[in-house]
């Protein structure tokens, strides 16, 4: 194949022939309800990522800006890195002991 000609590949399906676009609902709901601290049912998860542990806890209903600024004090007790994506906070490390800890002491509630 020559440098200057790409490459035109037409498989015969066209958009008329019925096909469409496959919308898969979303995995996880959230709510847009906002709930105190101690209405909240947390649990966690530990995924590894890059090799690496990551601690999820979650999920919790709080404005954006309420559920960052936790975190914020959260990142800074624990002394780790971590984000706040799809009602979840996440954590770099296995550091669930620790954090249940911290939240209980925010009166969070947690799942058996």
């Amino acid at each position: 194949m020559s440098r200057g000609k790409k490459l035109d590949l037409f498989i015969g399906a066209d958009i008329d022939d019925g096909w469409r676009e496959v919308q898969s609902p979303r995995k996880s709901i959230i709510s847009d309800e906002i709930l105190e601290p101690s209405k909240h049912f947390l649990h966690f998860k530990k995924e590894k990522r890059r090799g690496k542990t990551v601690t999820l806890v979650g999920p919790f209903s709080l404005p954006k800006n309420d559920a960052e600024a936790i975190l914020k004090t959260l990142k800074k007790k624990l002394g780790c890195g971590g984000k706040y994506s799809e009602s979840f906070m996440e954590f770099q490390g296995e550091l669930k002991d620790k954090l249940k800890e911290l939240l209980l002491q925010e009166n969070f509630r947690f799942k058996k």
